[in-house]
């Protein structure tokens, strides 16, 4: 399919996703991918947290300079911001950054220091969900490197699927890797890793909000720790 024949209607859409979704179940990341830059051209981006580079690798082999979106929520650690810029730097990748409407200190003005702490869907639904929904529009498809592996509400992702939140198609080009499918195509191609990575965190999200893991625990048991929150709302 090209990109002139891609549907713009969202019943079609939402078909054409999910029979993607069957099509490639067993395709590789880079063959989903491939299917989706033919598809959408630059109606397509992939979405980074920028914790590694390796969707963002694998769809600038797909479509050289491809679109990659970052949420700057004012709340990350330095090596993120780093990674970014080593991305951008390095990758045939066009970076586009989003920042929430306030910024940290505009949003302690108006609802008091540590918002996250106290009421952490709130404060990820203004610095990330809304920035995200905000930076999505001009697309009508996204990559994401959610990993069926991950934790149990990622178990059933699929690899093509629809959005329906944002009414856009949503594509896991990797959902079916393991970690240690992921440590064998960085080793590969030598791609950008966060260097927390090393560190003792299993995932990087908000610095507030993050820390590192102990003996034992899954990959993102470090994410919002003590509370019942699991996810950021970008993929609820």
């Amino acid at each position: 399919m090209t990109t002139a024949q891609a549907p713009t209607d969202t019943d079609e859409l939402k078909a054409l996703a999910e029979q993607a979704g069957r099509d490639l179940e067993d395709a590789s990341p880079l063959e989903i991918l491939q299917w989706a830059t033919n598809t959408f051209g630059k109606k397509f981006c992939v979405t980074s947290s920028m914790e590694d580079a390796v969707v963002a690798h694998l769809a600038s082999r797909a479509m050289p300079g491809v679109d990659v979106v970052f949420l700057d929520t004012g709340y990350h650690f330095e090596e993120t911001i780093g990674t970014r810029d080593a991305v951008e730097a390095v990758m045939d990748v066009n970076v586009i950054t989003l920042t929430p409407r306030q910024t940290v200190a505009e949003q302690d003005a108006e609802f008091g220091p540590k918002l996250h702490d106290r009421d952490p869907d709130l404060c990820c639904a203004m610095r990330k969900v809304k920035p995200l929904e905000e930076g999505l529009a001009a697309y009508a498809a996204w990559a994401t490197g959610l990993r069926r592996d991950e934790s149990p509400t990622r178990a059933n992702t699929p690899v093509v699927g629809w959005d329906e939140k944002r009414q856009k198609v949503k594509v896991s080009p990797i959902a079916r890797w393991t970690q240690d499918d992921v440590d064998a195509y960085v080793a590969e191609h030598g791609v950008l890793t966060n260097p927390l990575l090393m560190d003792g965190y299993g995932s990087v999200g908000c610095a507030p909000c993050t820390r590192r893991l102990l003996e034992g625990e899954d990959a993102r048991a470090g994410r919002w720790a003590g509370q019942a929150k699991t996810e950021c709302g970008l993929h609820g």
